[in-house]
């Protein structure tokens, strides 16, 4: 019952957002735009629910030279790819907020587990052993206020699994709250293999 609910509850809560922060998203377009050359936003390949493809859909914070199947946390040197406004963007997870339009059309969730990148197999079988695949995937989750890109995947998996058993709507809104608070304090940010 409750994922019908939180189906309605991502449509209106993506759309009012998009609306509501239109005029942010024609700044941060400019802003890309002009500090490097290529396109404002990022189509990435990752996992959706049931482990069916969709495009992900983000601001572009790096070059348009680098690698993009590699999470930026094993790159040799991701500091060498970000763009300067894109290092902001990536901070403050402003790059994000593109991902309205994928829990709009329905590809993700507002909280659910993380979309892994297409070529992640070792944290999509570990997400199978909790059922964290069978759902939407979120623009944030309980992984996220624990740790984001600092936890392990045998561990980021668990959260996932344990936000599956807990997910209602007070935690989903939990989850929220934590979010915002964890973005405003920049955690769990990591860039760079060696970091």
């Amino acid at each position: 019952m409750y994922l019908k609910l939180k189906r309605l509850f991502d449509i209106a809560a993506s759309f009012f957002g998009i609306l509501i922060l239109s005029p942010v998203f024609i700044v941060l377009i400019s802003a890309i735009r002009i500090s490097s050359p290529g396109p404002a936003f990022f189509l990435q390949k990752r996992v959706g629910r049931n482990k069916e493809f969709f495009y992900i859909l983000k601001f572009r914070t790096m070059f348009i030279d680098t690698p993009s199947d590699k999470p930026t946390h094993l790159l040799e040197n991701p500091f060498a790819h970000i763009t300067r406004i894109g290092r902001f963007l990536r901070k403050t997870s402003l790059d994000e907020l593109p991902q309205l339009f994928n829990i709009l059309k329905g590809d993700m969730s507002l909280v659910g587990p993380r979309p892994a990148l297409w070529n992640q197999d070792d944290l999509v079988a570990e997400r199978d052993k909790y059922g964290a695949n069978n759902v939407r995937p979120g623009l944030t989750g309980l992984a996220q206020i624990k740790g984001r890109d600092e936890i392990p995947i045998p561990v980021k998996a668990a959260y996932d699994g344990e936000y599956i058993r807990k997910m209602s709507f007070w935690f989903d809104l939990k989850i929220t709250f934590l979010t915002l608070f964890s973005v405003t304090k920049g955690e769990g940010v990591k860039e760079g293999a060696g970091k």
